[in-house]
């Protein structure tokens, strides 16, 4: 008789054996790998490159975009090469424990060899009775030392539309990382010898007796931005209200100091934050009433933008970690002005 051949049954296991069974397969599970990349190795990456093609690009002419992009593939690279396993739990908390341990044998040390020191002072100090201007505290030498002049009809190099691009270009290829010699030779094609640029460089700074840091709106608006405890978002908005200006030629003539708390003003109308405090015009050193015409200047300009091509700066003011600020929508001029007659 032909009998049907039914599938083997498995005999059930008991629940001690599955959850034993279960246990040694965690237990035997690998942890994920963590990728252990350190900021000061990545960077040392761009130190060392080719004299020939430092960036490895087929073509000197397009070197332009291949230094954009070459930070982003070293990194890239450099993370395949360096992913790590993270140590296990116990030896991180013993690892912590024996950091603080030192950190706090070495602090009591330190309180007995150095004199206790007077408290830091605050980042916004009270508002005195009398506000004091910035005439009052500087010397009209000294104010005027780093006012640009109107240099652009005493050379025939550049005009303005060559400056705007040049500056629209700059802001487009800037990295945390400044470029080898190796990057300027190559993107200039091989016209200058490596020793002809760098006695190029050494001869600019000669000339300028190596006085580079120079005041720039940049650390005006940061410092002003403390005083008016602004947040994040808003001191990016007067950052790109800033930056806007770099291609305009009018306003490089303009006090850093000046230019730094009319974008301030701008961004703190544009978001609806109150006007020109008492404490933004002791530090600062102007009035609202002072900065009213180029806070007008600077919204127009926002509006109707000369320079529809270059778009550098807007370009990188929309992306998500500037919080997309340039996509703001500009003040209408009638109603700036209402708000600015009322502050």
């Amino acid at each position: 008789m032909a009998c049907s051949q039914r599938p083997r049954e498995r005999m059930p296991l008991p629940r001690n054996a599955k959850m034993l069974t279960t246990k040694q397969s965690r237990a035997g599970k690998a942890g994920p790998a963590t990728e252990n990349v350190d900021p000061e190795k990545e960077e040392s990456c761009h130190a060392k490159r080719s004299s020939s093609s430092p960036q490895g690009g087929p073509k000197k002419r397009s070197a332009f975009g291949d230094i954009t992009n070459a930070r982003k593939n070293q990194v890239v690279a450099g993370k395949k090469e360096s992913v790590k396993v993270a140590p296990p739990k116990a030896q991180k908390a013993h690892n912590t424990l024996g950091v603080a341990k030192n950190n706090e044998i070495n602090l009591k040390k330190l309180m007995k060899k150095t004199p206790p020191t007077a408290p830091a002072e605050p980042k916004v100090d009270p508002v005195p009775e009398k506000p004091v201007s910035v005439q009052e505290l500087k010397p009209p030498e000294q104010r005027e030392k780093f006012m640009l002049p109107d240099y652009m009809e005493k050379q025939t190099d550049i005009s303005g539309d060559m400056r705007a691009i040049l500056v629209d270009w700059m802001v487009e290829v800037q990295e945390r990382c400044p470029p080898c010699v190796d990057d300027f030779l190559y993107i200039c094609d091989d016209a200058y010898k490596r020793e002809e640029l760098i006695a190029m460089e050494m001869s600019i700074l000669s000339t300028l007796k190596f006085d580079i840091n120079i005041p720039i709106p940049y650390r005006f608006l940061r410092r002003f931005a403390k005083c008016a405890r602004a947040t994040m978002e808003t001191l990016t908005l007067a950052r790109f209200l800033c930056e806007m200006t770099l291609q305009e030629y009018d306003y490089a003539r303009e006090s850093p100091s000046k230019l730094a708390a009319s974008c301030l003003l701008l961004a703190l109308t544009m978001k609806n934050l109150g006007g020109w405090t008492p404490t933004l015009e002791y530090y600062s050193g102007y009035s609202a009433q002072d900065l009213h015409p180029l806070v007008k200047r600077l919204n127009f300009l926002l509006t109707y933008q000369p320079r529809d091509k270059l778009n550098a700066v807007r370009s990188k003011y929309s992306h998500r970690v500037f919080f997309e600020v340039a996509k703001v929508t500009p003040m209408d001029m009638l109603k700036l002005e209402e708000t600015l007659a009322s502050s």
